[in-house]
């Protein structure tokens, strides 16, 4: 019986990188068996393979402990050769029995607990969105720090506006003019827990061109992290503390999340060669367009929200010379138009 139960435990940590991990990611499957294989299939120049956690039922004594654990889910991850990994809210000192305070745990630069990401990050050469406290001029922050391929730290972003137990712990809020980071494979934001009840954050980061949004979180977010995703048009990510972390399409639509069968990781493909155009009057040259690039584009429209999604599936087109192409502008464009002339009335 003993022999058993071990034979189930191993196939399912080994299913975690095989069956297990390929289950999450819908219909980029064969791009996800393909990388395990080693077989790799060819990445188009905008696709980027996003990581996230949930820390769902992640106990420890300590925060050296949790942030191992956490060390160890990305182990799990690191076969797929994400571009990028987000971690929850704090969570190195969340889920701990020996508690830490704000001023204690909050650190500046590549302290203690950044490091061991810092060298992850380094030798997996990938991104990584740490969640943490950090500190500066005597103040502290509940921040999320990026760290690039090389391990070096890009900077920060501070929660605009933490909850009352957060003020009362000496936390304070961050710039309402939260950053956009530029990597190598597009611009990205991020928002933390608490602030998704603002949108000003949300509006402004994409007024500066994010094209992903990543939120640690201490709970799920529900349908709002949709709404958002779909309200701006650029893919959000969670990583949570609950049993919900997922990564949400510019459309809303959950292109995968964790759950009790992937409970504590998902990792999976977006493409960010794409854009957004009002149907009318871009709608006239779709059969155009499909007839001359047939597979290596797809437009998925939205007909309640009288827009569609450009995108390319080949290496040698870019959406932009599709729109350049046909005279088609994307819904931004058409906006700051129409803004525009309203300035002027």
């Amino acid at each position: 019986m003993k022999s058993s139960k071990e034979s189930r435990r191993n196939f399912i940590k080994k299913s975690v990188l095989g069956v297990g991990a390929i289950s999450v990611l819908g219909n980029n499957t064969n791009c996800a068996a393909d990388k395990t294989s080693g077989t790799q299939k060819k990445k188009l120049p905008r696709e980027v393979w996003i990581a996230t956690i949930s820390q769902e039922k992640l106990h420890a004594e300590n925060s050296t402990q949790m942030i191992s654990k956490i060390l160890g889910l990305m182990e799990e991850i690191a076969p797929l050769k994400p571009d990028i990994i987000c971690t929850p809210e704090i969570f190195p000192f969340v889920g701990i029995s020996k508690k830490m305070s704000v001023e204690d745990a909050a650190e500046e630069g590549i302290g203690k607990t950044i490091k061991p990401f810092s060298d992850f990050a380094k030798k997996n050469r990938c991104y990584i969105i740490c969640s943490t406290y950090t500190k500066e001029a005597g103040k502290y922050y509940n921040a999320a720090v990026l760290l690039d391929r090389d391990g070096k730290r890009v900077g920060e972003y501070r929660k605009m506006f933490p909850t009352i137990g957060e003020c009362d712990s000496n936390l304070c809020p961050g710039s309402t003019d939260p950053p956009v980071f530029q990597t190598d494979f597009g611009k990205i934001g991020m928002q933390i827990c608490y602030d998704i009840n603002w949108v000003d954050g949300w509006n402004t980061l994409k007024r500066k061109g994010a094209e992903i949004v990543f939120w640690p979180s201490a709970y799920g977010g529900g349908a709002k992290l949709n709404s958002y995703a779909n309200l701006f048009n650029y893919h959000v990510v969670s990583s949570t503390r609950k049993n919900i972390s997922k990564i949400i399409d510019v459309t809303g639509e959950n292109i995968a999340t964790t759950g009790s069968w992937e409970r504590n990781w998902i990792c999976t493909s977006v493409n960010l060669e794409k854009e957004i155009i009002n149907v009318w009057p871009s709608s006239k040259y779709y059969k155009r367009i499909l007839g001359k690039y047939g597979r290596d584009v797809k437009i998925t429209t939205l007909h309640d929200d009288g827009i569609s999604i450009l995108e390319s599936l080949s290496v040698n087109l870019k959406v932009a010379d599709i729109l350049k192409e046909f005279k088609i502008k994307t819904v931004k464009e058409n906006m700051l138009s129409a803004e525009n002339a309203q300035k002027k009335i």
